[in-house]
């Protein structure tokens, strides 16, 4: 599932269409996209996982889900979900999904929950975490409401930079622990992002899919954890499972 650094090089790429006019919308959306034909781009923004095309009045949301792609100036073999045609080129979603958000983006988010956002509040979490102590860590990372952008990746390797066994509940962290993990939510989003963009992500990860721990050489554990029984690859002598 595409994280939210991978969005926001969506983002970026899609921002040339900022000002323009959709000339043609089509695709196997079950959405009316005829709404979009003959509207101009307000602005092209993200949040977390949602990539975000803004119009007078609304908003498309596109979600890339598990397997989600997209393409500018050229198209996959396969149907594209949403198709948009502008006189500077076209933007073609696959496998994804799509939705309409009516009004203004800023009453339907809130952009201090998104951890690559200029308005990320590390307070705010820390507030939200304190209220869920029974939460395992590894679920709360993956609480969008909370660190919206991060997803199983940035989840595993957080937890591992920050050294806290992803069963260890919210509640049983020191806070000067919790505050660690809420920093580095954000910090290795901006990694990831550098890291992908010069296509060496993968030769990054220390924890996430290996087989051997980078510090003591001891064998990798990997579970499907918690309520949302993700992969959760994790060190079991280096990663601490704090108790009360």
């Amino acid at each position: 599932m595409p994280e939210g650094p991978s969005i926001v090089i969506l983002r970026e790429a899609a921002a040339r269409f900022r000002g323009k006019t959709v000339r043609r919308a089509t695709g196997n959306s079950r959405l009316d996209l005829s709404r979009l034909e003959g509207r101009r781009v307000v602005s092209v923004r993200s949040w977390g996982k949602h990539f975000l095309l803004e119009f007078r009045g609304f908003s498309l949301r596109v979600h890339l889900m598990m397997f989600g792609s997209w393409r500018i100036d050229e198209r996959k073999p396969t149907p594209a979900r949403v198709s948009l045609l502008f006189d500077n080129g076209e933007l073609n979603l696959y496998a994804c999904s799509v939705r309409y958000v009516e009004g203004s983006l800023d009453d339907a988010y809130d952009w201090r929950a998104d951890v690559m956002s200029p308005a990320w509040d590390p307070s705010l979490a820390r507030k939200k975490l304190k209220a869920r102590p029974a939460v395992l860590l590894c679920d709360a990372l993956l609480d969008q409401d909370i660190f919206a952008g991060v997803g199983n990746i940035i989840k595993n390797e957080v937890l591992f930079r920050t050294r806290v066994h992803p069963a260890t509940p919210v509640g049983n962290l020191p806070a000067r622990k919790l505050g660690q993990v809420i920093a580095q939510a954000s910090a290795y989003s901006f990694d990831f992002l550098a890291w992908k963009q010069r296509f060496e992500l993968r030769k990054h990860w220390l924890v996430h899919t290996r087989r051997t721990c980078p510090d003591c050489g001891g064998a990798i554990s990997k579970s499907y954890m918690g309520t949302t029984n993700r992969r959760t690859f994790y060190c079991p002598a280096c990663q601490i499972q704090y108790q009360r």
